[in-house]
């Protein structure tokens, strides 16, 4: 254990000697005082990805129906509750939409954190995603995009809580909390056969998830242009990694709705792009939070 508060210790020195103080008004606030706890669940996500694709190697995939009916009504109903918070908070602090700054809206910014610490709680909760592929055995769904997309969300999240836990970090998770209403919706209903006929608007979440990058780096520079006292290298990163989602989602997209079919293609599907009851592989692989609902 002493040797486990060294490195901690180290660790937190490390980063703040990178990035300089930590907000104050987060100090004390569950997995944010260490990295060790984000850093940990990272690693054990990607390992048990390795793992359980080998212990499910000879294994039957599992349905999971009704676990996946529950996990998507509850990411859907947290996702709902994220949205009208940060809508009702930073009406409530008179935010500026063009550039915030983290400490003028007093009350209204410490409810703000509040919100985010929950969204930064959520892309734990989100690894999920990745173990039901495994266990479902849905291999040709973790892709590059899949799990970068996931363990890095939950680190940038630790980071923006620590330094800039308001303000300006507002308008992505806004965003992305509508479309996680959207996605977890269309998945949960998915489950169910019956409704597939209704599901006729798969193609246009990743059009969202598109238009939702391109508008936070869009809401981000904005701060650059006309600065109100938001740290300048944080909106940098924050353009710079969003940029990054917009190349992989991009090539998703049309590899999966532009790319013109060979005439083979129209006689047997590619791999890893089967469609079965008219739901894509491909298109449930890319999206944040993805789930192919299919039932074994």
């Amino acid at each position: 254990m002493e040797h486990l508060k060294a490195f901690d210790d180290e660790i937190n020195a490390f980063l703040d000697n990178m990035f300089g103080p930590r907000d104050s008004r987060v100090r004390g606030w569950f997995m944010l005082d260490s990295y060790l706890p984000t850093f940990f669940l990272t690693v054990m996500y990607l390992l048990s990805i390795w793992l359980g694709n080998k212990y499910m190697k000879n294994r039957p995939a599992l349905s999971l129906r009704g676990i996946l009916t529950l996990y998507n009504l509850g990411i859907t109903l947290l996702s709902a509750y994220m949205l009208a918070e940060l809508i009702l908070s930073t009406w409530e602090g008179g935010y500026n939409l063009q550039c915030q700054d983290l400490t003028s809206a007093g009350e209204a910014d410490i409810r703000v954190a509040k919100v985010l610490w929950w969204y930064y709680f959520s892309k734990s909760v989100e690894f999920l995603d990745t173990i039901f592929f495994v266990l479902r055995k849905k291999n040709s769904q973790i892709t590059f995009l899949h799990v970068y997309h996931h363990a890095s969300m939950f680190n940038i999240w630790w980071c923006v809580l620590n330094w800039i836990p308001c303000g300006q970090s507002f308008f992505g998770p806004t965003l992305n909390s509508f479309i996680h209403i959207l996605m977890y919706s269309y998945y949960g209903l998915s489950v169910f056969p019956s409704m597939h006929k209704y599901l006729w608007w798969k193609k246009y979440l990743t059009q969202a998830q598109l238009v939702q990058f391109v508008l936070t780096i869009t809401h981000t520079m904005s701060a650059v242009v006309k600065p109100c006292g938001f740290p300048f290298g944080c909106l940098i990163f924050q353009s710079s990694y969003m940029l990054t989602l917009v190349i992989l989602f991009l090539n998703f997209y049309v590899q999966t709705y532009r790319k013109k079919p060979m005439k083979k293609d129209l006689q047997e599907p590619p791999a890893g792009k089967e469609v079965k009851n008219g739901f894509s592989k491909a298109y449930f692989t890319a999206a944040n939070g993805v789930m192919n609902k299919k039932a074994q």
